[in-house]
């Protein structure tokens, strides 16, 4: 199975935040969908403070499938978390991905490692240690 992973905003952040950061492996391995949400683009983008870190994020959304905002839905039951982050996981759970990546420890750790609808919630570095270049 091919591994699809949706990029939270603070990946796609941290990602352009400088040139050699070590998320931009994620677009090099091999076999794996990037996906993310123009909601967690706006968001990431809204956070940077220049325009060639603008630029870096733009570059990179090149490599990345977008999908709109969640058509709806609800959290599935048991699963809580704040108002700001539930269009992230129903876009991850919408666009039927493998993985969420996000390094947002405050408010996705206790989801951290468990997998909902079918999309398991790692951590960048916990992803890649699992997906070699």
């Amino acid at each position: 199975m091919t591994p699809r992973v949706f990029l939270d905003a603070n990946v796609l952040f941290s990602a352009a935040w400088t040139a050699d950061s070590g998320l931009g492996r994620l677009w090099k391995l091999k076999g794996v969908v990037l996906v993310s949400s123009r909601h967690a683009l706006a968001e990431g983008e809204r956070n940077l403070d220049s325009d060639s870190q603008r630029s870096r994020l733009q570059k990179l959304a090149a490599g990345i499938a977008f999908i709109e905002a969640p058509s709806g839905g609800v959290l599935p039951a048991g699963i809580e978390m704040v108002e700001k982050d539930v269009p992230i996981l129903l876009a991850a759970i919408e666009a039927q991905v493998t993985h969420l990546l996000t390094g947002d420890r405050r408010h996705f750790s206790h989801l951290y490692g468990k997998s909902i609808k079918g999309v398991k919630v790692l951590t960048p570095a916990s992803f890649m240690g699992l997906y070699k270049e």
